[in-house]
């Protein structure tokens, strides 16, 4: 009912955006019949920021056409590498007609990113994308919406999470020999899994593997966001945020965990900042500062667009990962495709190298709870293992902005050029 209830009201909203679109766009004009003075300025912001908080925020484009290599422009394609029903496999291929650096890329490591499926799309790892660009070949998790998702594709779970990572790493390893991996936040845990049941089982794992401010173990320094996947019961999370989608999806009938209400949960972690960010917007409107307004566009833009998650594996993931810690415990214990269970057992891992990094004011994922993959990965020697903590970055700064691009990237650069094979 209530995901009903949001459908109507953004059908309500809509046409009251467009026309607070219309008119700031009028009352900016320069021919407006209004003129331009001190009224008509902040007349065209208030229905401008009116647009922006009635809109509705589609799924981002990745936009990653050229990438400069060593001062040579070269084009990028974006290609779907696998189509799977809850997630693309997408590869950005690299062409140039520079042989010198045709024949530099050709050589340079493959690397799979796998991005959190926790309320935004994969676009939130744009910048880690680009820059890893420049050294790298670069694939990328792009998790679809459950929302449209037909229910006869079936369930989805965090086993399935799990497997599906594990299919991404076989497919790379089979069409370039082997890969790199790097997490961010969320699919740390299920990323860890996928190679620690690869190694159990005596497969090719891959060359090495990077986490970045995921909750391997949510018991270490928690988070507010640890704190309330633990003080609310299995049973209440399924009660009052699992809704079923409506019928003008194609995934109607699906139980999901609605964007809109994840949307609100990150609203709700800082309220009195976003709220300042759009007086500041409005305020930029009116001054004319078109770099300051476009710089709050691009940001909510991404962040105001968020997807459903399928219940089954939000569910699972409240009570594997922050409730019952089963990987940091040794007891979880994974379905595999062909419905087989087996235990999740880092310590089997023994030819991938670790590379884990946390930013010191992190207020997602807290302190230690993902260098902890150390201790769980006991079977890599110690010179296998290597921790990077940023000074003064939160969480979105390790794999996004100038912190990441100038203090993350280099280490990890240099990371995987030494484990490349």
């Amino acid at each position: 009912m209530l995901y009903q209830l949001h459908e109507n009201q953004r059908a309500f909203k809509g046409p009251f955006a467009d026309f607070a679109h219309s008119a700031a766009k009028a009352y900016s004009h320069p021919l407006s019949i209004m003129g331009q003075n001190p009224f008509t300025k902040n007349l065209s912001a208030s229905y401008d920021l009116m647009h922006r908080l009635g809109k509705e925020y589609k799924k981002p484009e990745f936009n990653l056409n050229t990438v400069d290599i060593d001062g040579v422009s070269v084009v990028i394609h974006q290609n779907i590498a696998l189509d799977k029903p809850f997630c693309d496999l997408i590869s950005f291929d690299r062409f140039s007609d520079d042989v010198a650096t045709l024949q530099k890329i050709q050589g340079q490591p493959v690397v799979l990113i796998v991005a959190p499926l926790s309320g935004h799309y994969a676009t939130l790892l744009r910048d880690t994308a680009k820059t890893m660009l420049q050294d790298h070949k670069v694939f990328i998790t792009d998790w679809k919406s459950a929302s449209l998702v037909p229910l006869s594709e079936g369930e989805f779970h965090l086993d399935d999470y799990v497997n599906y990572v594990q299919e991404f790493i076989r497919h790379l390893q089979s069409t370039h020999g082997n890969c790199h991996v790097l997490s961010v936040c969320q699919p740390t845990v299920p990323v860890l899994a996928a190679i620690s049941l690869m190694a159990t089982r005596g497969e090719t794992t891959p060359l090495s593997m990077t986490m970045m401010g995921g909750p391997m173990d949510a018991r270490i320094s928690p988070t507010s966001v640890n704190e309330f996947a633990e003080s609310k019961s299995y049973d209440w999370f399924e009660k009052n945020v699992i809704f079923k989608v409506p019928s003008n999806y194609a995934g109607a009938g699906r139980r999901v965990y609605p964007g809109f209400l994840q949307h609100t949960g990150f609203v709700a972690m800082n309220p009195s900042n976003h709220a300042q960010h759009h007086v500041d917007y409005f305020q930029d409107l009116v001054k004319g500062d078109d770099a300051g307004a476009q710089a709050h566009r691009k940001f909510y833009d991404e962040y105001n667009a968020v997807l459903d998650m399928d219940a089954d594996f939000y569910l699972d993931t409240i009570k594997v990962v922050f409730q019952d810690c089963n990987l940091a415990k040794g007891t979880w214990d994974v379905k595999g495709v062909e419905g087989k269970i087996e235990r999740v057992r880092p310590q089997d891992i023994t030819k991938t190298p670790v590379f884990s990094v946390e930013g010191e004011l992190d207020d997602i994922t807290g302190i230690g709870q993902t260098q902890v993959v150390h201790t769980l990965c006991s079977g890599m020697p110690k010179a296998q293992h290597e921790h990077l903590e940023i000074k003064g970055v939160g969480h979105y700064g390790i794999f996004s902005g100038h912190h990441w691009r100038e203090m993350t990237y280099p280490a990890l650069k240099s990371f995987i050029q030494r484990h490349n094979g």
